[in-house]
């Protein structure tokens, strides 16, 4: 899986645990059936959550809530669990270059020099979201459905 499929997978999970964890037993199977998706690959991607300390799950008799406030929770912080180091090497250099040529020779540092400024940027910006502004999306898109 791709990480924007497994973000999408995690966010949407942290959502439904958030608005419904409290009195619902919410499990892979019922994720799954939101999602669309095979509970297996749910069940990957809460254990990652869990193992960061974002998701309590009661194995056996299922049932999973949240570990903090929704607010305490960056959309960096959920890609993070779901792909370590996800920011790290998203764009690739070609190999094949000719060390004859002085452009081929210098490409590779040429371009991961601006490629690490944009991998930055990008964990930045995902810190500056949460978990919290989704859920206030997720009540505004309702919000419209009315």
């Amino acid at each position: 899986m791709q990480l924007s499929i497994r973000a999408s997978l995690a966010i949407h999970c942290l959502i439904l645990v958030s608005e419904f964890g409290e009195t619902d037993k919410i499990t892979s199977e019922k994720i799954a059936l939101s999602t669309g998706t095979n509970p297996v690959a749910i069940r990957s991607i809460m254990s990652a959550l869990k193992k960061d300390g974002i998701l309590n799950v009661k194995n056996g008799t299922g049932g999973t809530t949240l570990n903090m406030p929704p607010e305490e929770i960056t959309v960096y912080r959920i890609c993070n669990a779901v792909k370590p180091q996800f920011c790290k090497n998203i764009f690739h250099v070609h190999t094949k270059v000719s060390k004859l040529c002085p452009v081929g020779r210098n490409i590779r540092a040429v371009l991961q020099h601006s490629y690490s400024k944009f991998e930055s940027a990008l964990e930045d910006s995902l810190k500056t979201v949460t978990l919290a502004d989704m859920i206030r999306d997720y009540h505004m898109q309702l919000e419209k459905e009315k």
